[in-house]
């Protein structure tokens, strides 16, 4: 019994020596955000707290702030790691507010020790979506305020907007020179692939940023903090050590063909979204530390997995909604796997181009299996309703109030409705689903400029004019 003991805890004690953790943080870039120009979150004494244990602290802010880091050693890309995991990444995410971001992967290939070589993305579970933007630049302009301030961005897709400024953070959101003296103190430019963001505004109370499938940071909780073991990408579980576990295998180059490496020497992570939550503030990437991962043969799992592209939370009859759905084995994509789509609604249809339509109301969940091997399986589940024909109206007992306003307002005269606000140009930019008369509605998310509400209750349609400044 005593030899049983000691050779597991030789095994143990072996696998624990062999994990690395992050040794040297090269390059901290960070996005303007609410935690920046912070000494605790957005510093450069931050960033460090990263290395040396999962324990630390440090906010990427908004889309394209990014961290560079290295351990003693390259990171080997071995197929007898468990999964074939090479390296996990932690963050602070729960289990409803994932913060997702890109990890980039680079060999040291002049073997010169600075990160100056060619740079590949791991292509996680969004990376195929047809609204991934791969080649994504967004510049941020310093509002020059001594206080925290809305910061403007404009991007390469002729979108702009603002990074806004909230109630609990009262800094400067744009990274200062005393934080950051080589960031441009008028305005600077990130590049980056942009990921679609998944956040649900519907509910004020509970706003939620969903989960990313696989290959994105911050964006599954932690688990056991003891160990090193990783969890596998390809389940839902949280088996392990938790975080986001991360396979070199996944690496493309910039025309998305995989590549193959044995090593890799620096690790890049970048905010892959670009969104508000409203009063919760940006979608901004945390990082607290990341291990690279030990071989071991013992630990294995289910290598298959299929991605469906997410679908509005409510859709609606008669209209037409593009289906994707993506096979991989262990992380890489399958493109000659045969999927077979189903849907459990009557009324509900999918033809040969991949296209949903819907003749009936109900819920509607829709699966998509491995035609061989149906055990493989993802589905998605949403709300299918008609489409709103009502008469207009026109109510004076209905008040918006203040109006004009900047972050919040209110409506009174209404109770248990829907609200749909819509911008000049008649893009849906937030829904809001059996509104209670007189609860504050947080727009702190949305540009200033005049938007319209329409307000459904009964019988009734009422369009109202919001001014935003």
């Amino acid at each position: 019994m005593k030899t049983i003991l000691i050779l597991f805890f030789l095994i143990i004690f072996a696998y624990t020596v062999n994990a690395q953790y992050i040794t040297e943080v090269i390059d901290y870039t960070p996005a303007p955000g609410q935690f920046i120009n912070t000494d605790a979150y957005g510093s450069s004494d931050a960033a460090q707290t990263i290395i040396g244990s999962r324990n630390g602290l440090v906010s990427l802010g908004a889309f394209g702030g990014y961290i560079i880091f290295k351990f003693e050693n390259p990171v080997e890309n071995n197929p007898d790691n468990p999964y074939g995991i090479d390296f996990t990444v932690f963050g602070n995410t729960s289990s409803e507010n994932a913060e997702p971001a890109t990890v980039f992967v680079m060999k040291d290939e002049n073997n010169n020790g600075i990160p100056d070589d060619t740079w590949y993305e791991l292509a996680g579970s969004d990376y195929y979506f047809s609204n991934t933007a791969h080649t994504y630049e967004i510049t941020y302009t310093n509002p020059q305020q001594s206080t925290a301030s809305d910061v403007p961005w404009s991007d390469n897709s002729g979108e702009n907007g603002f990074v806004y400024a909230n109630d609990y953070h009262t800094q400067p959101y744009y990274p200062m020179s005393d934080y950051f003296p080589a960031i441009n103190q008028d305005n600077y430019t990130l590049y980056g692939t942009k990921i679609k963001a998944a956040v649900d505004l519907s509910d004020a109370t509970n706003i939620r940023s969903y989960q990313r499938v696989f290959g994105y940071a911050d964006n599954h909780i932690r688990g056991n903090a003891n160990s090193f073991l990783p969890d596998n990408p390809y389940t839902k579980e949280i088996e392990n050590a938790g975080g986001d576990a991360f396979d070199i295998s996944w690496a493309v180059d910039i025309d998305g063909n995989y590549v193959n490496l044995d090593e890799i020497d620096f690790i890049k992570v970048q905010c892959a979204v670009n969104a508000n939550m409203a009063w919760l503030g940006e979608v901004s990437t945390e990082i607290s530390g990341a291990l690279d991962i030990a071989p071991n043969t013992s630990v294995n799992g289910q290598e298959d997995l299929i991605v469906i592209k997410d679908l509005p939370r409510t859709i609606y009859i008669n209209q037409e909604y593009p289906i994707e759905v993506f096979a991989f084995n262990k992380g890489r994509l399958l493109s000659n796997q045969n999927i077979a789509v189903s849907v459990d609604l009557p009324g509900a249809f999918i033809d040969e181009n991949n296209i949903l339509t819907c003749s009936e109301t109900g819920t509607l969940t829709i699966t998509a299996s491995f035609s061989e091997n149906p055990e493989i399986s993802s589905s998605m589940t949403v709300t299918v309703t008609e489409a709103v024909n009502l008469e207009n109206t026109n109510n004076n007992n209905i008040l918006i109030y203040p109006n004009p306003t900047h972050l919040k307002f209110q409506i009174s005269g209404t109770n248990n409705a829907n609200i749909r606000i819509s911008d000049i140009s008649g893009k849906e930019v937030m829904t809001l689903h059996n509104y209670s008369n007189n609860t504050v509605i947080d727009i702190s998310s949305l540009k200033p400029g005049i938007y319209f509400l329409e307000i459904i209750e009964s019988k009734t349609r009422i369009i109202k004019k919001l001014i935003i400044n």
